[in-house]
């Protein structure tokens, strides 16, 4: 494992200098999911849900929050985002949604925390918007599948 590079050597945490780093096109793609009873997810494909769409308010919460994470993350550079993607796909044999974000940008710093904050508030949405049906859904498996660009190199979850 490398060091921690929010660390300086007092062991206090700060934002780091990336002004030094050469541009280079980065993305990375980020999954989660909701569980949820089957008759909730039949209540979401139907379009019934009482708060309206799920999956459109959801795809736009996780785009809106990519583009907020330096808001919201403390040492996170604000960052010009060129792609947020999140897809929402039902999965009858978990039962439940699947959530994947996709986030690109030419720049100095990664952007893997986008990726994972867009899917993290789009799987909050979901549940914010069927919790009158289903208060038992569990938010899981949120992680990094891809990573590319920048100086430490490719990051593909094996």
């Amino acid at each position: 494992m490398s060091e921690l590079t929010h660390l300086n050597a007092a062991g206090e945490a700060r934002m780091v200098d990336v002004s030094g780093k050469d541009r280079t096109s980065r993305e990375a793609v980020a999954e989660g999911r909701v569980l949820m009873a089957p008759e909730t997810l039949d209540l979401c494909l139907s379009g019934q849900a009482k708060k309206g769409d799920v999956f459109a308010t959801a795809r736009i919460a996780g785009i809106f929050a990519a583009k907020k994470t330096h808001e919201l993350i403390p040492l996170c550079h604000p960052l010009l985002l060129s792609k947020v993607e999140v897809e929402v796909a039902p999965d009858v044999a978990l039962p439940g949604l699947r959530v994947t974000a996709r986030v690109k940008t030419l720049g100095e710093t990664g952007v893997e925390m986008e990726a994972l904050t867009a899917v993290s508030v789009a799987c909050l949405t979901i549940y914010d918007m069927l919790k009158a049906a289903d208060r038992a859904m569990r938010i899981e498996a949120v992680q990094l599948l891809l990573k590319t660009g920048g100086k430490s190199g490719d990051y593909v979850r094996g």
